[in-house]
């Protein structure tokens, strides 16, 4: 080990979106299982939320080259870092890991990568913004395919999605590992009131929150809103992005009674409105990412303590099963949505917060990357031994 005791050095590096909830909980929790971590960064997105919303050409043009202009101070800076074991790559990053193989190589340490999501999946297969056909599409595609053998280990939020970077793009299994991708506990704490019976005297109050991307289904929980008209519920929605002119068009038809729409929340009062609701959205999308992903929506939710309902997809088996405080219903199906609002409201809170409880310590930074804090030794040691003579 290179800090003089058992203890691995790993170097963070790139242009990840330190904004996103699963580059820092990477982070917090390998320092949290004994990891030194040493960040070698630029923040490049730290006011855009949806990059597939810079649709106007000045603005691609000025993230482009803020993106593109890093590199070159960050590549010295690795360069000058102390000994190290290991280099990770966050998420978004098919460039970065393309960039720092050679000088990973040239120090001779392990490179990580968090692929996180797929960007030609995302792009191409999940928001349909370009045809599968499209000169784009398959420069993104051979753009990965190449990023995916750069590391030497792979990390990926579900198993399902492992399987997935597997049989698109040839990824070996045996390099890929699930990091769950966990909640932040000091930012999503639960809250008393979730354990106490509904005031009579109030609607039952219904959150959903995200980017309106194809995934989440808004469609869905627009026509759950109208088929529950009568059942006394108070919506909060928060949200802006792909779909936003469609839910509201589907808002505008439906026209539900008790809704509050609000674009967008400091990612820090986010925990009053989940904590102000007697039962949180996840995803109803019917998309193949859909039954791939368990979304920061649904960890966030858990560590909260507040009920959930969210679709039933391969992913969400891998962390949730149904009980007082889940219930999983079938992707793309508003009356099974709207049959479960009614049934969670009837729930007891107590069962209810006694089984998220159970879940959340399953969802610490320490808990979701044990699994590759295991491997990191074995994978020191490989590369050992491949450089000694």
């Amino acid at each position: 080990m290179t800090s003089g005791d058992d203890s691995l050095r790993l170097v963070f590096w790139g242009t990840c979106d330190l904004g996103k909830p699963r580059n820092r909980i990477l982070m917090q929790g390998l320092r949290e299982n004994g990891v030194e971590v040493i960040e070698c960064h630029t923040q490049v997105w730290h006011d855009i939320e949806d990059k597939s919303r810079l649709r106007r050409p000045g603005a691609r043009l000025r993230y482009g080259w803020r993106w593109f202009s890093a590199y070159p101070n960050l590549l010295w800076r690795y360069l000058r870092l102390p000994k190290h074991d290991l280099v990770m790559v966050g998420y978004l990053g098919q460039f970065d890991v393309l960039l720092i193989r050679p000088l990973a190589w040239l120090r001779r340490v392990p490179l990580i990568w968090d692929t996180f999501l797929s960007l030609y999946d995302t792009v191409v297969d999940d928001r349909a913004l370009v045809s599968a056909r499209h000169p784009l599409a398959y420069l993104l595609y051979a753009w990965e395919w190449l990023a995916l053998r750069m590391p030497e280990l792979i990390l990926t939020d579900t198993r399902a999605h492992g399987r997935f970077f597997a049989e698109r793009f040839g990824a070996k299994p045996t390099r890929i590992v699930r990091v769950l991708v966990g909640a932040e506990p000091r930012a999503f704490m639960p809250s008393a009131r979730g354990t106490r019976p509904l005031p009579k005297s109030r609607p039952y109050r219904v959150l959903f929150y995200g980017q309106f991307i194809p995934l989440h289904g808004m469609d869905v929980i627009a026509r759950a809103m109208h088929l529950c008209a009568d059942e006394d519920i108070s919506w909060d929605v928060i949200g802006d992005g792909q779909q936003t002119e469609q839910f509201r068009a589907l808002l505008e038809h439906y026209a539900p009674t008790d809704l509050t729409w609000t674009p967008w929340v400091p990612y820090e009062t986010l925990i009053r409105h989940i904590h102000a609701a007697d039962l949180c959205l996840g995803i109803f999308g019917t998309s193949d990412k859909a039954a791939r992903v368990i979304p920061n929506k649904v960890y966030q939710v858990v560590a909260a303590g507040r009920a959930l309902i969210t679709a039933d997809t391969p992913a969400a088996r891998e962390l949730l099963s149904p009980g007082p405080g889940v219930i999983l219903v079938p992707s793309g199906d508003p009356e099974a949505l709207a049959q479960a609002i009614r049934e969670m409201r009837q729930r007891c809170p107590l069962a209810a917060a006694a089984q998220l409880a159970g879940l959340a310590t399953q969802i610490t930074p320490r808990i979701v990357v044990r699994e590759l804090v295991e491997r990191l030794p074995q994978l020191c040691d490989a590369r050992r031994a491949m450089v000694l003579p």
